[in-house]
């Protein structure tokens, strides 16, 4: 780690100092139980200029594992940009940080030196630090985040788009990530501008399949399928709901003509999947059965025979 990456207000504390590693690697294991893979989204926060954390003051990128512990926090809060800087730091450039806003911890190595055998040795070790978005400051303006019209764009698909019109599904795009509130009987999308090309599938392979994803959850509701009653995070439910969405989407961008996205993306949810699979050998069956009911329920919503 590079010592810009310090954000100058490093904190040591000798008593957690031993679960720093712990620390970091509870961040990545939450995110991966999530169903998110840090080091990979198919959209980025809505400032493709820092897509890599960047520190506002020294203007250094950060490395290593804070890229990971900064995308984690940046898409755990739906930060729309990837500035970031310590309290001080701010206060240098003349901003204050919210008051209740918790910073995120970012680490870098250094040494101690200890006597071993006789001689004098350097001993390696981490510290850590806090650092604070810009989205976290009292002047945060989201409106006042520019985006690049040269990013990858997503082009409209005029079918898919007719398709989704068509259910009167009640969809917001906003910054952040992708999902379906059951509650609101909402589905939130990152902006369509927000997706990016991830290996071999595009970014308007990724927007549609994302989109047809929380439409297939959308059918659960219980004024539709009445799918959603057990589908509390982590169980058995709730891999299933997942696998029925995916599949969901998988079989609506063939009837759409949409080439289906490499789900590398998703592999989150495989380690999910696996575990059910191998406990209920009915698993699998009763998902595509799931996910064909809610692709028929998406399809007589159609004002045209469906083809």
């Amino acid at each position: 780690m590079q010592p810009s990456e310090n954000a100058a207000s490093s904190v040591e504390n000798t008593a957690v100092r031993k679960d720093i590693h712990q620390q970091v690697t509870d961040v990545i294991i939450d995110q991966l139980e999530k169903g998110t893979i840090p080091w990979q989204q198919t959209w980025i926060n809505n400032n493709p200029l820092f897509r890599i954390p960047k520190n506002y003051v020294t203007g250094n990128k950060y490395r290593g594992v804070n890229i990971l512990l900064l995308w984690s926090a940046a898409q755990t809060h739906n930060y729309s940009t990837q500035e970031w800087a310590s309290f001080k730091q701010w206060q240098s450039k003349n901003e204050m940080v919210r008051k209740g806003e918790k910073g995120n911890m970012i680490v870098y190595a250094d040494t101690f030196e200890k006597e071993v055998d006789g001689e004098l040795k350097k001993i390696p070790f981490l510290k850590y630090s806090v650092v604070f978005n810009r989205a976290q400051l009292a002047s945060y303006d989201p409106d006042e985040i520019i985006e690049l019209t040269s990013m990858p764009q997503v082009d409209r698909i005029s079918i898919a788009d007719d398709f989704v019109a068509n259910t009167f599904a009640n969809i917001e795009h906003r910054d952040g990530g992708a999902s379906y509130v059951p509650s609101l009987d909402k589905i939130f999308m990152p902006k369509p501008t927000s997706f990016i090309k991830i290996g071999n599938s595009t970014a308007t392979e990724n927007y549609y399949s994302t989109l047809l994803h929380e439409l297939t959850h959308w059918t659960g509701h219980s004024s539709r399928l009445n799918r959603l009653t057990k589908t509390n995070y982590g169980s058995n439910d709730y891999a299933l709901e997942e696998l029925v969405a995916e599949l969901g989407a998988a079989f609506l961008t063939t009837e759409l003509g949409i080439t289906t996205p490499e789900k590398e993306n998703h592999a989150g949810y495989i380690a999910s999947w696996l575990r059910v699979l191998k406990d209920d050998k009915h698993f699998i069956i009763s998902a595509a059965s799931e996910a064909s009911k809610a692709v028929e329920r998406l399809i007589d919503m159609q004002p045209l025979k469906f083809n």
